[in-house]
This record gives structure tokens, sequence and C-alpha cells, in this order.
């Protein structure tokens, strides 16, 4: 039976073929529909790990056990995982273990644009790339075979386009889905130094063993359509390749990045006048054909950034321009990004703005904290990152900009990566004050359970980790819970709060407005005592504009929150039922 299916949904598919018995990870997108497809999977067990280096070490240790895991995880994701995925490297495996990344081209969802493939060559293991979501599925089964085959971990890469693009997939039954014999074995998995340069010798050993199997494989191969110019390309880049140059070109796709198979590609490029290489973000095939001598041409014709289109490729091919039919007569107005109607934190912002705070901000809807009018964010790196970096930015400055500073972090994000830097706060006699946006849900992925939120990834009940206890207990003495749409109270308690010479967390509680439990009603509109102080298009939500210089509240896209009733100096805005 064939189905059609998102290239996550077949990676999933795929990896209940193989007999998959635990997959452990963290959402991110593009990665997010992987972990969430493997639910309609009662033979697997699955949950949402507090990070992705908790992922990895549950799904290395289920593969120690004798069980077939899987960890999911976006490009970034890949960082936070890297240490116990190097050293899986070395220990190698009991039953398959496959790590599925998916990259992030043109940041749609994402804070950098790195290329997942150099983590293949830095860490020995090698790497698969499917195309499609047919490839997605067999590709995550061979990626289980290989690793069990070769003793090895396996990466198995996507990119945003194959993980949320659909094709046919034909769909078998489950096979291998017994436990291995577990064996005490300290030498191969106790990476003390000793064991650990033992282990090195078989690595190199699996790579070898691998690079012959590269240049074999049918999943790297050749198709020859007579023509002078090759092209080699892989993932996304070779379907759009075809869709752009068709078979007035040959093509090598390659299926298997690393290790990468040099005899075959020498004696491809062989065959042709001239090579092409076509790869979205670093020059990794580039680099290697060049390594081997051969003349190709690469990134003096194809960007080092966001995706490739049919377009961008034929052109930089053929010289060609898109056909003027095809061309839009006008452009597509911007659609920026914003909170939706009701999210709790634009209250939270509105305050931060007001008061004129450096705000350390971090990854989560609430990045959009960002843009105007809101315009509230002074820095985002990374997951967890803005707790840590008010640490930082209040040592190097001193007190008194200690008392204009505050953290903003997610739920989810403070128990994903907060913990350790309010932990450093609290150790290293800091006083930051840090705002835990409350939103009960992993937002900006889609909803998902998170350890505050008293459910697993199944809507199973289990124990909801209680964040006031919790930064007590790291030993935070001032902790309160306050609501951003009773803006005056949160105003308040902001004030109070950096004014202390010790740290402390204000727990912004309010749930996000698009969980179905939450049960906003009617609308608000704007009464005659609307002194057109346009105070209310300061809170930046899209229900609100301006129409002929009278603000307009569209009943379409109100839902009744009430945020802009509370924040109305006039009392000219009032909730109807």
């Amino acid at each position: 039976m064939k189905k059609l299916l998102l290239g996550n949904a077949a990676v999933a598919r795929g990896a209940y073929e193989a007999g998959v018995r635990v997959v452990a990870s963290y959402p991110g997108t593009p990665s997010t529909e992987i972990t969430e497809s493997i639910v309609q999977y009662p033979e697997i067990y699955a949950e949402w790990s507090p990070n992705e280096k908790v992922a990895a070490e549950v799904a290395i240790g289920a593969s120690i056990a004798g069980a077939r895991s899987m960890p999911c995880m976006k490009h970034v994701g890949l960082n936070v995982m890297a240490d116990p995925v190097f050293t899986a490297a070395y220990t190698g495996v009991n039953a398959g273990l496959v790590f599925c990344v998916a990259d992030d081209p043109g940041m749609h969802s994402s804070q950098n644009e790195q290329d997942s493939r150099h983590y293949a060559e830095a860490s020995k293991i090698p790497m698969l790339e499917p195309s499609d979501s047919g490839e997605c599925k067999e590709f995550t089964k061979l990626a289980f075979e290989l690793s069990e085959k070769y003793d090895t971990p396996v990466f198995l890469r996507l990119s945003t386009r194959i993980s949320h693009s659909q094709s046919l997939v034909e769909l078998n039954e489950r096979e291998n889905d017994e436990l291995k014999p577990y064996e005490k074995n300290a030498a191969k998995y106790v990476m003390m130094p000793g064991n650990a340069i033992k282990r090195h010798v078989e690595v190199e050993k699996r790579l070898a063993a691998l690079k012959e199997f590269s240049e074999t494989t049918e999943i790297n191969k050749a198709e020859i359509n007579g023509s002078d110019i090759g092209v080699i390309c892989g993932g996304t880049t070779y379907l759009y390749a075809h869709e752009a140059l068709g078979d007035s070109v040959s093509y090598f796709k390659i299926g298997m990045i690393y290790p990468f198979p040099d005899k075959a590609i020498v004696e491809f490029c062989k065959k042709f006048k001239t090579v092409y290489v076509i790869e979205e973000l670093d020059p990794v095939i580039e680099t290697q054909c060049k390594a081997l001598g051969i003349e190709v041409i690469g990134k003096e014709r194809f960007t080092l950034l966001g995706e490739y289109t049919p377009t961008l490729i034929k052109k930089a091919v053929s010289g060609e321009e898109i056909p003027k039919e095809n061309a839009l007569d006008e452009l597509l107005p911007a659609r920026p990004p914003v909170m939706c109607a009701g999210c709790p934190h634009r209250g939270t912002f509105y305050v931060l703005k007001k008061l004129g705070l450096t705000v350390s901000g971090d990854i989560g809807c609430y990045t959009l904290g960002a843009v105007p009018p809101l315009s509230s964010l002074d820095t985002t790196i990374c997951m967890g990152a803005s707790v840590s970096a008010a640490h930082g930015m209040a040592k190097a400055r001193g007190p008194k900009f200690n008392k204009k500073l505050v953290s903003v972090i997610g739920d989810s994000t403070f128990m994903h990566s907060g913990i350790t830097g309010l932990t450093d706060i609290v150790y290293n006699k800091g006083a930051n004050t840090v705002i835990i946006l409350d939103n009960s849900i992993t937002g900006m992925t889609g909803h998902q359970e998170n350890p505050t939120t008293g459910y697993t990834i199944r809507g199973e009940e289990t124990k909801q980790v209680n964040l006031i206890a919790l930064c007590k207990s790291l030993g935070v003495e001032h902790v309160v819970v306050a609501d951003p749409f009773d803006v005056k109270n949160f105003e308040k308690v902001v004030k109070e709060e950096t004014e202390r010479e010790e740290p402390s967390v204000i727990i912004a509680q309010r749930p996000c407005a698009l969980l179905k439990r939450v049960k906003y009603s009617g609308h608000c509109v704007i009464t005659d005592a609307c002194k057109n102080c346009k105070m209310c298009m300061k809170l930046g939500c899209p229900a609100i504009s301006v129409k002929d210089d009278k603000v307009v509240i569209d009943n379409t896209q109100c839902n009744g929150c009430g945020l802009c009733v509370n924040v109305c100096p006039f009392g000219a805005i009032k909730k109807e039922d």
C-alpha cells in the first residue's frame, strides 16, 4: 500500500518498520513532526525530553540495552547533544542507533543556517541524506541496518523542504523488533582514556569499511544522459536540479554524504567537460571534489545563503532568466511574523518596553518581542542563553546596570537549559531578575508538552514540575507569580524585583491563547470615549489597526482576551460577549 506522507512522517514510518523501540526528542522545527508521528505507533516508547542532550543519552542507553533507538532534533539541537554523540561514535552500538537531524536553510524558524554535514566528518559517524519522502522511509531503515552491521551510530540528515514536503511512500510491515541480548562490556562502553584510545582504533577500521560501502552502494548513483555536463548533488538539490535541468545534464546523486565516495565521483567526472556541484549551504561536496583534484564549478556560481530554487539553478548553469510569463506582475505584500491575538507574552513586553529595561531574550514565540511596536528584546543567542548572558552583562557593567536588566525565558526553554544559568547567578552572587514566561505549553513548535505541563507526549498525566519550588530550591528567595495581563500589578512587580540586591524570579503566568482549554470569548470594541491616543497600538495586537486615522478592532481576529481593555487609559475599550 502507498500513502502520501510528509518527509518527517515517512522517517517515523521507517523507524516503525525497522523495529525501533525507543524515540526521545526535543521539539524543534523542522524536525518536530517526526516524534509527533511516532505517537501513532504504540509499539514505540516516545518521549519529549527536557533537552536534546538528554534525548541523545536516553537513546544511547536504549541502544546499549538492546533496543533500536532514535533521537530527533533540528540542527541547533545537534549542538546541544554533541557531547554524547561524539562519544557514542567511539562506543559504537548494541542495537541500531540513528541520530535524525533536520537543517533549516533559509532560517524559516532558526537562529542560524549551520550545515550539519560537518558533524559527520567531525564525529566520524556516517551520514545519509534522502531526497523525498520515499527515501526518508527507506534511508531510515537502511541507517539502522548500517548501524548494526558496522557497530556505529548513523546520522540521517533532512532539511526543511524534505521534512515538510509530501510524496508517495510504500508502507510495509514492522520487522526486527526483538531486543538484542545485553552483555556487560566495560571495554566498549566505559569511555575512560584507557578504553577510549583502543576504541578509536576500531572507529578508524570501521570508517575504512564504510568507505568501501559508500563506493558501491546504490544510494550513491550516477545517472548518465549523454551530455557534456555533469551535476553532483543530493538531498533537496537533486530534485531542484532535475526540475531545472531535466535530462540535459547527467547526475551523480549522493545519498551517503559521509564517508564520501571518492572513487565513484572521480570516475563520474572523467566523463564530462564541465561538472557542477549543487549543494545548499556550505561547500562540503565541492571541497571534497577539489581535494581529489577534480575541477568543479560550485560556490562561485551558487550562493552560500539560504535555500535554492529551480530558477536559481537554471540561471547558474545555463544563464537563462525566469520566463516573463512565469513572473509575478507585482510583489506580494510583506507579512511579518507577529504574536497571536491574545498571546500572554504581549502584556509582558508592553510593560518591559514602558519601563525601558534591557531585556536578555531567548528562543521561543516570545522572540517576536524584538519587533515593533514592542521592540523589547536586546539579545537572543540560543536556548537558555537569556539567563546566563544577563548574568555576564551584569557582572560586566555593575549593580546599577543590573537594576535596568531582566531575562525572559519560556517555561519549556527554562527546563531545557535555563536552570543551570539561574544556578550560576545564585552561586556566583548575582542579583539578576529572571522572568519565566509560563504559557503552559511549548508554543513555537506547535504545542508540545514539557515537564511543566503535567502531561507526557501521549497526553498521559504525570508529575508536574513546580517552578516556584524549583527556583527556591536553587537558592532564589524571591519568587513571584504575576499575570502579565494585569499590567498595573505586573509593572509594580517588575519594578520591585529589579530593585533587589539579590536574585529574583517572576513567573509571568498566563496560558497560550490557542490552547483548547483557554476559553476567551466575545470581542473588544472601541467606544465613543476614545481619545485617539493610540496607546492600544503599542501592544502590536494583530486585531487592532488604524483606519482613517481612527483605531479599529477587527472582530474576526479579536478573541476577547481583554489586554487592550487593561491598557486603555480612558476606559474607551469595552468587551462585548
